[in-house]
């Protein structure tokens, strides 16, 4: 957004309805905006009374909203759009119909779509939060308009996020930074990205924010005078090529660029050089290249910091010529060359389509939407949250590169795309059949990494077996994946079945859990839907080819089984009249024994008792007391000869710390288990043994001994786990 729309304006205000207009205006000239004054007085009728958690009237969130919108060039529609977008959830007896009525049904969608968004819970756990980011693509694939109401939304949030506790600050802060600035890059919002991620800086790092200000502030005076003379001597060179009706600014890159730059340079402010920009705005695309070579005559290019996004546009929407280069005196600055179509482009990305449309083609936004089209298709052929939350990292929210065909089509694909990626983005028979690869005419193995820029050339074979187990660990976007699993799970079908399930079989004899007990039909529809599985050969196919592991399956299974067993589960103090009543007590190892002093007491392994859990005792065979949660599957089993039961309690006096185990799923990474340590160091919880193993889907799977003092500080460690981004899931086992 420009400066005039952010710092100067206080964001807690009621925008004028006449200034949403004029600002509307500016970009649709010739439409009604009759339809945004509809809206605006139903809507400041419907929120009458209402107040915002600083006090303001809550009428000034629609109206700061509208304005945002009609400052990336949104048509009428989705202005009013803007306006009418709380009125469904906050204001009682207005529903998507009442919209409809009085407006039209193209607004009332519009306002349906961010309410049922308004909805999604980002702050749940990881399973639910994957979930709510895949109905806000499939929203997108219905009315991108509705993504783009609800990132303007989130921008006014973020401008008054004061008002909020701190904590909520935060969560609200890095939430923006994960979701919506990244989308909005990816919509090519770049007018609303920038913002975000500052506001974000705001709040995530205020220290370093605060400093990057003050220097910032500090060198303003400099960089303005830099700048200055960037322009002049570029515009006497313009002038003297008879180049006419362009424009020429410059700006000093905002906080949270130089941010990145910093820590990913490990520099100080002062050691980072290219601190300013200047943007050349043209009539049309030839002067773009004439431009670049009258640059070039002035300052020296860096001839790696020369990017042509005009012949290759970023993510379909972005097009720019960018060149870095250094002056006589050793200054060091970005040119941006465009045409002024471009430039709207740039700065407000998919919006811009909306000033644009007429006399378009109808599929135009579709084009520049494609990415959408894939996240769509490939997260409806896998019903695994993490491999879909994968899919964004790779495929979403990172860099592109580009690469070309030899029939010199263009390609994109995330930062770390191998060939094998590039042959399934051609299609998937080319990937199934890829033998090997030539990069820039130069045979190189299928592992390798591509840069922007390189000539890629898919060799086939119709000979091909197809892919092999191997390149899962090779391919980084979800799409390929996909493919690779399906052709896996189709090639071998009776051989996966067979091994499957050996696997699981053998899993379940190590766990020493029993198959009758967890494969039963309510527990695996669970599993089914969780996993997009179609029954019980589907799910053995898919472990006995490594789309799933056997210990995933069965601890899913168990934890079902243990929920039904513990909704059974009779309470403590209602155990059989046979068992022994003793008078006397003795406390042993933290635990209160009903019976003889010198019984010893041993924790069951099974099920790993905890200070804070219900326990039960049961006089075992020569080994005294052991001691079990009340919910341990082993005493509701059935064998359990009532004679053997014994009250215990835990004691206030005695063991001070206890065993705990627990089982963490993770990114495959270097350096996590080193990460883990230290967490647990900070924690002071002693880190008693650990083991480890890779598994065939790019995941880890650690097995964690801690010493704890009760069930209150574990859960205290599995939440700490639970928010690390590389951590997928985390429970206690031997429950």
């Amino acid at each position: 957004m420009s400066q005039e729309h952010t710092s100067d304006t206080n964001p807690n205000r009621i925008v004028p309805l006449e200034e949403i207009i004029s600002h509307a205006t500016r970009y649709h000239p010739r439409d009604d905006m009759e339809i945004i004054s509809r809206a605006y007085s139903y809507a400041q009728q419907a929120h009458a009374g209402q107040v915002r958690m600083s006090g303001e009237p809550y009428f000034s969130h629609p109206t700061n909203v509208a304005l945002i919108l009609a400052d990336i060039m949104m048509d009428p529609a989705t202005i009013a759009a803007g306006l009418l977008h709380d009125t469904v959830e906050d204001v009682e007896g207005v529903t998507g119909e009442t919209i409809e009525k009085l407006f039209t049904p193209e607004i009332s969608q519009m306002v349906d779509g961010v309410t049922k968004l308004s909805h999604v819970d980002f702050f749940s756990k990881h399973q639910q939060k994957t979930e709510s980011i895949r109905k806000m693509f499939m929203a997108m694939a219905k009315e991108i308009r509705v993504v783009l109401i609800k990132l303007a939304d989130r921008l006014h949030n973020m401008r008054t996020l004061d008002t909020q506790k701190p904590q909520r600050r935060q969560d609200i802060a890095q939430e923006t930074l994960d979701i919506y600035a990244p989308l909005a890059h990816r919509l090519g919002v770049y007018a609303i990205k920038s913002e975000l991620e500052d506001l974000c800086l705001k709040y995530l790092d205020p220290a370093e924010y605060l400093l990057i200000k003050q220097k910032a502030d500090e060198n303003a005076q400099a960089q303005q005078t830099l700048i200055s003379d960037i322009k002049t001597d570029l515009k006497a060179s313009l002038d003297a090529e008879g180049l006419s009706g362009y424009e020429i600014s410059g700006r000093i890159k905002h906080a949270y660029s130089i941010y990145r730059k910093m820590k990913a340079q490990k520099k100080t402010y002062e050691q980072i050089l290219d601190l300013v920009a200047v943007r050349v705005v043209v009539k049309q695309l030839s002067d773009c290249y004439s431009v670049l070579g009258i640059v070039h005559s002035i300052w020296k290019p860096m001839p790696d910091r020369i990017k042509d996004y005009i012949h290759s546009p970023k993510y379909g929407i972005y097009q720019s010529l960018h060149t870095t280069v250094i002056d006589k005196s050793g200054q060091i600055f970005e040119v941006q060359i465009r045409t002024f179509e471009m430039h709207e482009n740039a700065e407000y990305g998919i919006a811009a389509h909306w000033r644009y449309k007429e006399g378009r083609a109808a599929d135009e936004l579709d084009d520049k939407l494609s990415w959408l089209r894939r996240i769509i298709d490939w997260s409806s052929e896998t019903g695994d949250a993490d491999e879909f939350s994968t899919f964004l990292r790779t495929d979403l929210f990172q860099d592109d590169v580009y690469v070309f065909t030899p029939a010199g089509d263009i390609f994109s694909l995330p930062k770390g795309a191998t060939p094998i990626d590039f042959a399934y983005r051609i299609h998937t028979a080319v990937g199934n059949r890829c033998v090997g690869a030539r990069v820039d005419r130069k045979m190189v193995p299928l592992s390798t990494k591509l840069e922007s820029g390189n000539l890629v050339e898919i060799i086939t074979s119709a000979a091909s077996k197809g892919p092999s187990l191997d390149w899962l660990n090779i391919v980084v976007t979800g799409e390929a994946k996909a493919k690779i699993r399906s052709f896996l799970k189709n090639a071998s079908k009776d051989e996966n079945l067979a091994r499957g399930r050996d696997m699981i079989e053998r899993e379940l004899k190590r766990m020493g859990l029993n198959y009758v007990d967890l494969f039963k039909t309510e527990f695996l529809e669970t599993l089914y839907r969780r996993y997009s599985l179609s029954g019980l050969d589907d799910l053995y196919v898919t472990v006995g080819f490594g789309g799933l592991s056997a210990p995933q399956i069965i601890n899913r299974l168990n934890d079902e089984y243990r929920k039904s067993v513990k909704q059974e589960a009779k309470p403590i103090d209602t155990l059989p009249e046979k068992a022994p009543v003793k008078s006397r007590t003795h406390t042993t190892q933290g635990v209160e024994v009903e019976g003889d002093a010198g019984m010893l007491v041993r924790f069951a392994r099974c099920c790993n008792p905890l200070p804070g859990d219900k326990i039960v005792g049961y006089v075992t065979n020569g080994r005294g007391v052991s001691i079990h949660r009340a919910d341990c599957v082993n005493m509701l089993d059935g064998t359990v000869e009532p004679g053997r039961m014994v009250k215990v309690n835990w004691s206030d006096e005695g063991k001070s710390s206890y065993e705990a185990e627990i089982q963490v799923r993770g990114y495959d990474k270097v350096g996590l288990l080193g990460d883990l340590s230290n967490l647990f160091a900070n924690l002071e919880v002693p880190l008693l043994a650990v083991s480890a193993r890779s598994l065939k889907n790019g995941t880890t799977q650690i097995n964690l001994t801690l010493e704890i003092k009760d069930t209150g500080q574990l859960d205290k460690v599995i939440r700490q786990l639970q928010k690390r981004s590389d951590i997928i899931e985390v429970f206690r086992t031997g429950m």
